[in-house]
């Protein structure tokens, strides 16, 4: 059998990126453009700025994972792309680009979930992971527990009701002054702080009990922030009078001088509310669908007290677990072109009529 080579692209947000990927798991290039610094300056992804990245760059770095991978468009066997979820402005970027290159090349164009992308980042590194499983998938915009059932067959058995996880992260991070990116930031100051400082509540929807709900523990580390700085004869609504991403930033500053409470010790605690139902959730649903490997796909994926959770608890019930490496974890073209190949080999071809989805559900065509 020919080595298969797809050219995967990928800009559902704020970075711009392309990777030769051979046979799906075999990733011959990973070339990133990352945004991160430019939005940094408004505290979050703006849109319309990124989009306009995206076009800047999309070019240079298609022929930088080409370059890196030794090939020409001409040794490419087909074309990925991400075409939603995501920022519908960047989406199309993206989109347009790879209809050009597959019009001009004649070469087969397939359009990827940017879901299926982010769970097929676990087929690079592990070799030997095999549908079906059980998957967390856990990001800015989404928290899924996902049942993989084959390579391009999935089930969603829980989902968020609100907030997104990584969603809750960033805005925590901000009010309390750590800016933008949230996650990354909240990860490094919990190190300094303790879990069980500030006993915030762990999210529960009452109809399905692997569902997730975020909003109100959001709710409830602004409102003890607002009661700490109202003890203090502080004006209340800490998102904002507070700055963001502050050069002084102190993770010991008192927040609490009453109980000793720190900056620290309410970003861990939060940390830990998350994890604590994050974790919870994916071991139980596991035994309950009878499975014994789970993977964990997502920027999310990457914090370093949730994968050191999740490998406790799944060591404790003899459970396998996956993740990928945090390059792999935040968004990527390499994972595109896995999950490109699979949806490929399996058929699956569209037309230059392809759009930008930025609603797309998992499982949906």
């Amino acid at each position: 059998m020919n080595d298969i080579k797809i050219l995967a692209i990928e800009s559902s947000c704020d970075e711009t990126a392309a990777s030769v990927v051979k046979n799906g798991r075999d990733v011959l290039s990973n070339t990133i453009y990352s945004q991160i610094a430019l939005h940094t300056l408004y505290g979050g992804v703006v849109p319309e700025i990124a989009s306009r990245k995206h076009i800047e760059k999309i070019n240079y770095v298609i022929k930088g994972a080409l370059d890196e991978a030794g090939c020409e468009l001409g040794d490419m066997d087909a074309i990925a792309v991400t075409y939603g979820p995501g920022l519908v402005g960047a989406l199309l970027v993206g989109v347009a680009e790879a209809k050009a290159v597959s019009y001009a090349r004649k070469l087969p164009l397939v359009g990827v979930h940017h879901i299926e992308g982010h769970i097929a980042a676990n087929y690079i590194e592990h070799k030997d992971l095999e549908p079906p499983f059980m998957c967390l998938v856990v990001s800015g915009g989404h928290t899924h527990l996902v049942i993989v059932k084959d390579y391009n067959k999935f089930e969603i058995v829980g989902r968020t009701h609100d907030d997104a996880a990584g969603e809750a992260f960033d805005k925590v991070a901000r009010a309390v002054g750590l800016g933008y990116p949230g996650g990354p930031k909240v990860d490094k100051c919990a190190v300094n702080g303790r879990k069980d400082a500030v006993d915030f509540p762990r999210g529960h929807v009452g109809e399905n009990q692997y569902d997730f709900s975020f909003s109100g523990l959001k709710s409830a580390v602004l409102n003890y922030l607002n009661s700490c700085r109202m003890k203090q004869g502080l004006d209340g609504n800490v998102v904002y009078s507070m700055k963001t991403d502050r050069p002084d930033f102190d993770p010991f500053e008192l927040i609490d001088p009453e109980t000793g409470v720190t900056v620290a010790d309410v970003v861990a605690s939060f940390q830990a509310a998350v994890v604590d139902v994050l974790v919870s959730h994916t071991v139980e649903a596991a035994h309950e669908y009878g499975f014994d490997k789970i993977a964990m796909a997502g920027g999310v994926a990457s914090n370093s007290a949730l994968r050191r959770a999740m490998k406790e608890e799944c060591e404790k019930k003899r459970l396998k677990l996956y993740y990928p490496s945090p390059v792999l974890c935040t968004d990527n073209a390499a994972m595109i072109g896995c999950a490109g190949y699979y949806e490929f080999i399996n058929g699956t071809r569209h037309g230059l009529d392809l759009n930008a989805v930025p609603g797309l559900k998992l499982g949906e065509r």
